[in-house]
């Protein structure tokens, strides 16, 4: 289990504050939060390479940061993805003039937050673009390979892509190369035992003794199936040949792979150097070679016990930066080269800090954030006068309701959420409405207008619990209130169309539906009753406790369905049986909510 921490809410803070102090050559935070970025940086223009998600996978992300590789790393709360706000805090400290280029796995939380971030960045002059990893062969068959998670492979890709842009070239040829890389990489894992959570005593799940779960993700999640735990020769043969069968076609002909035996946190190195006896045979035995392979840990899940094979078939292009020196914290290859000189040793060695192609770069220490967007002054918000004075103040306390429910089912979701996925909703829950609720309370002080409020808990709530349910949370918040006018009460048809606008938001951000087994699923009928005793003439009051209990049960309906979106879609079978923890913890505030307004 993961014994050392202060306050379990705050690992990752505690952990970003230790790292820094502990590679202050390679790495300095970023004011505020949010992640790191290279202690120095060029002084000319070069393509910042981030790479991003939750913590508990180092050396993956922050651990890759330095010359050669990562221009910085995004920083999420464990397993959960950081969130637009903060990728995008990391991108103002990183870029340089020449663009941005996020790189994560393909989760739904990194592809909302990231891309929110790529596309605030854009409209204020930093070019911005997305790749999202997809290598885990057990996640999709190969006619869904765009919906495969991204586990141990993006290692690779985000070498390779980093290598490119070391070397000078534009945006859009980092992201070809990231594309290339990806479409050429193939990884599967096995697990042998679950991890556990920063103050948790129990594991996420369990693998039955002699037993490994074969397919599992890098957040928790276990394997989509179970299979004996044999020999080592056995498990090299099970992974070399699901590797091998998964063989993309551009690369038929390539016999030149990267190779990358990964442990998962709590594997030993001695124990994966048996496994890699078998593996490396196995491999040259199907006539392959093996060009600079990797054995260690490289991307982990906290203690899990487990370990993922990843295999990627190289060109020459791919090979070359495959190969291309690094200095960072956790990953050093080759020699970079002093300024001027072209190669050190064998390997073609970049410039420190390297300046784009034909460029001489000067290093310099970045002390400040320099964005190049110019920065706005956000308009003042409306004051709340006549009866959304009330409206404001009930805001507030249906916050503080939801605030103390929360915590109070907090295990509970983590629980639900661990079946089929990374056991941190509960955790990221609390830290969303403990946001929401300071955030809010602070505008109520400023008399701030309804929809005002709930605009700054709706951020309040993105930034801090990050993952997909901060993002779609945040969204739904805001939309709502929108709605609610800054002078007067609010109509009935103006709290229907708050509702409906939340709906609208949260489907749209999300792309989920009706029967997707997300929180979509006890949202949608709450407006759809919502709506149908407000024209029947309910009042508000009434039509809100009726919509909370159809959400209530609509969310425990949720345990027959299959879910197809989110990280507990790979393990579909597992979830049946069992609520979605989004969609029960709508309904808690739902109910929250319904309660703070019921007459007295």
């Amino acid at each position: 289990m993961t014994r050392i921490c202060n306050d379990p809410a705050r690992f990752t803070e505690d952990m970003v504050q230790g790292f820094v102090a502990a590679h202050p050559e390679h790495v300095r935070a970023v004011p505020g939060g949010g992640g790191v970025v290279r202690a120095r940086r060029p002084g000319t223009a070069k393509v910042a390479v981030l790479t991003g998600g939750g913590s508990g996978h180092y050396p993956a992300f922050c651990g890759v940061v330095g010359d050669g590789f990562a221009d910085g790393s995004v920083i999420g709360n464990v397993f959960t993805s950081p969130s637009a706000a903060q990728a995008h805090s990391v991108a103002t400290e990183a870029e340089t003039g020449a663009g941005v280029l996020f790189l994560f796995g393909n989760y739904a939380g990194d592809v909302i937050n990231f891309g929110q971030a790529a596309q605030r960045l854009t409209a204020e002059g930093i070019p911005a673009r997305c790749f999202a990893v997809t290598d885990d062969i057990a996640s999709a068959p190969t006619a869904e390979a765009d919906r495969r998670r991204g586990i141990a492979g993006g290692f690779t890709v985000y070498k390779t892509a980093s290598a490119a842009a070391e070397e000078g070239a534009d945006l859009d040829e980092v992201v070809r190369i990231a594309e290339h890389t990806n479409a050429r990489t193939r990884s599967l894992g096995v697990a042998f035992a679950g991890c556990t959570l920063p103050g948790q005593r129990e594991p996420l799940f369990t693998v039955p003794e002699g037993k490994l779960g074969l397919g599992l993700g890098i957040h928790g999640e276990p394997g989509v199936s179970e299979s004996e735990l044999t020999s080592a020769e056995e498990l090299a043969r099970t992974l070399v040949e699901g590797l091998l069968a998964e063989r993309p076609e551009q690369a038929a002909a390539d016999r030149r792979v990267a190779v990358l035996l990964n442990g998962l946190g709590a594997t030993k190195y001695e124990e994966l150097y048996v496994l890699w006896a078998s593996v490396q045979r196995l491999l040259t035995e199907a006539g392959l070679e093996l060009v600079r392979p990797e054995v260690g840990e490289l991307v982990t899940s906290l203690d899990m016990a487990g370990c993922s094979l990843t295999v990627t078939w190289l060109d020459d292009e791919l090979e070359r930066l495959w190969l291309a020196p690094a200095d960072t914290p956790a990953f050093r290859r080759g020699v970079l080269a002093p300024e001027g000189q072209g190669t050190v040793g064998s390997v073609p060695a970049q410039r420190t800090a390297s300046a784009p192609v034909g460029a001489t770069a000067t290093t310099t220490a970045r002390t400040a954030a320099t964005p190049a967007a110019a920065t706005r002054t956000a308009d003042e918000p409306a004051a709340a006068t006549g009866e959304a004075v009330t409206t404001a103040d009930t805001v507030v306390r249906a916050l503080q309701a939801a605030h103390t429910l929360l915590h109070e089912h907090e295990e509970d979701l983590g629980r639900l959420d661990a079946v089929a996925g990374d056991g941190d909703h509960g955790r990221g829950m609390c830290k969303g409405v403990d946001a929401a609720l300071a955030a809010a309370e602070k505008a109520q002080v400023t008399s701030a207008a309804p929809g005002a409020l709930l605009g700054a808990a709706a951020d309040a709530w993105a930034a801090e619990a990050g993952g997909t349910s901060g993002a779609l949370w945040g969204a739904g918040l805001r939309a709502f209130g929108t709605a609610l006018p800054a002078d007067r009460a609010p109509a009935p048809a103006e709290l229907a169309a708050g509702a409906r606008a939340a709906l609208e938001a949260v489907t749209s951000l999300g792309k989920a539906a009706p029967g997707d087994k997300t929180l979509v699923d006890a949202l949608a009928p709450f407006v759809t009753a919502f709506e149908e005793r407000l024209e029947a003439g309910a009042p508000p009051a009434e039509a809100l406790t009726a919509a909370a209990g159809a959400a209530r049960t609509a969310a425990e309906a949720t345990a027959g369905l299959r879910p197809k979106l989110g990280r507990a879609r790979p393990l579909a079978e597992r979830s049946v049986g069992t609520p979605d923890p989004g969609a029960m913890s709508l309904a808690l505030v739902l109910g929250a909510l319904a309660e703070t307004v019921r007459p007295r």
